[in-house]
């Protein structure tokens, strides 16, 4: 099967590198693509904004599978233009994405559906921003209701930097703190059936230790040994089945991946917010995991067939990714410069490898440079995270990128029983 992956970043390197071993798929090609996704795929400049042009370059590739990795592009309609033209996509369209592309239209499903999730305020008005952040106190948590790349959403305990954030955006969804940890996880739909995949934890905050501010994440693992086994049985039976079912009810089905951040209270488990696609950095260590081959699985949910697919595999062990990013980031990253040790932190054995997320080739055709934020998702496997973490750091140690920084402690908690 000749397949299409539409997105440039980290998320679609890990899903181009899974289909790139699925030896169902025998032509690979990414729009636009990066350095990293360069060696496993054949890339294609597009605007991955404009349905009809990503369309256009499908029926050009003779492309019979499209998967859309970014969620601007479904929030834009991209995958509704590409059904228009009879192919079979991965993605939800404009409408059903909307449970990512708006806050508050996620917590109208949400309330229909009787998902738990934090009490909160739709405010488009200082009155009432004022009011809502007066009801809940500190700590503030205050959400874009549009899409913002993972970075809308600020948590503080300084009520003038709420109250800026607030003012900064047109419309805000304003909720109560969610104490805590926080989990990722994933599911696969086809609109009816509903196929969980296996948990991950990110790490938002640029620092060891959650410190300085949100970012698009600094790192991932899974499985968490540290959750209650039942979690994943738990959510399906609350949120996600009965999310599915809301908006499939509403007439604006969800086939693709349905992401739910999770928070696991000292009142039980409620939703902090979903996303309409694979998760940045979660996706580099579910997919690390995921002995299914990721083709079937995907194009089942997109033709309608996930009752019939066969129950899941996965690998025994752990997988850690750690991001690399620029110098500045997340404020003011710095691009254009040369990375060097890949090919050195690469493992033969692929325990360890990397994915690019903000990469360009120079234009002698082979340095790689920075072009982004988050330049590099170092993932590594290994029998538990332990070892997942140590051949992790000890690739990310082979790459050189001036000013770069990481955090140290990806799974360091986990890791040790805590």
């Amino acid at each position: 099967m000749k397949v299409l992956v539409i997105g440039g970043g980290a998320r679609e390197h890990a899903l181009c590198r899974a289909l790139s071993l699925d030896p169902e798929v025998t032509s690979l090609h990414c729009a636009p693509g990066n350095a990293g996704i360069a060696s496993v795929a054949q890339l294609h400049p597009v605007d991955q904004l404009d349905g009809a042009a990503v369309a256009d370059l499908a029926v050009e590739l003779g492309a019979e599978f499209v998967i859309v990795g970014p969620e601007a592009p479904l929030v834009a309609g991209v995958a509704d233009a590409v059904r228009e033209r009879g192919i079979p996509v991965f993605g939800p369209g404009r409408e059903a994405a909307q449970l990512e592309g708006s806050k508050a239209f996620a917590k109208d499903v949400m309330a229909a559906a009787g998902v738990p999730t934090a009490r909160s305020y739709v405010c488009t008005t200082p009155e009432e921003v004022a009011e809502a952040l007066d009801a809940f106190g500190a700590p503030y948590v205050v959400k874009d209701d549009g899409l913002a790349a993972g970075k809308g959403v600020v948590v503080t305990d300084d009520l003038q930097a709420a109250t800026e954030h607030a003012a900064a955006c047109d419309r805000v969804v304003i909720e109560e703190f969610l104490d805590g940890p926080e989990v990722s996880l994933f599911a696969v739909t086809d609109g009816t059936t509903v196929v969980p995949l296996q948990p991950a934890q990110d790490f938002k905050r640029v620092g060891d230790d959650d410190a300085g501010p949100n970012t698009g994440g600094m790192g991932a693992y899974s499985p968490l040994p540290w959750a209650d086994p039942k979690l994943v049985d738990e959510v399906f039976d609350t949120v996600l089945q009965p999310t599915v079912d809301e908006l499939r009810r509403r007439g604006t089905p969800f086939s693709g991946l349905l992401y739910a951040g999770l928070a696991i209270t000292s009142r039980g488990v409620r939703v902090i917010e979903f996303n309409a696609r694979f998760g940045d950095p979660e996706t580099q260590v579910v997919l690390a995991r995921l002995k299914t081959p990721l083709r079937g699985l995907l194009y089942a949910a997109a033709t309608g067939h996930l009752a019939d697919f066969p129950a899941l595999r996965w690998s025994e062990g752990a997988a850690v990714t750690v991001v690399v990013a620029s110098e500045g980031y997340p404020a003011a990253p710095v691009s254009g410069d040369p990375i060097t040790g890949l090919a050195a932190a690469e493992a033969a054995d692929g325990t360890a490898y990397v994915l690019h997320a903000g990469t360009r080739l120079a234009e002698d055709g082979e340095t790689v440079l920075s072009a982004g934020g988050r330049v590099l998702s170092v993932t590594a496997k290994g029998k538990d995270l332990t070892e997942a973490r140590a051949r992790a750091y000890d690739a990310v140690d082979k790459i050189t990128l001036r000013g770069s920084h990481h955090r140290t402690d990806i799974a360091a908690k986990a890791a040790r029983g805590e």
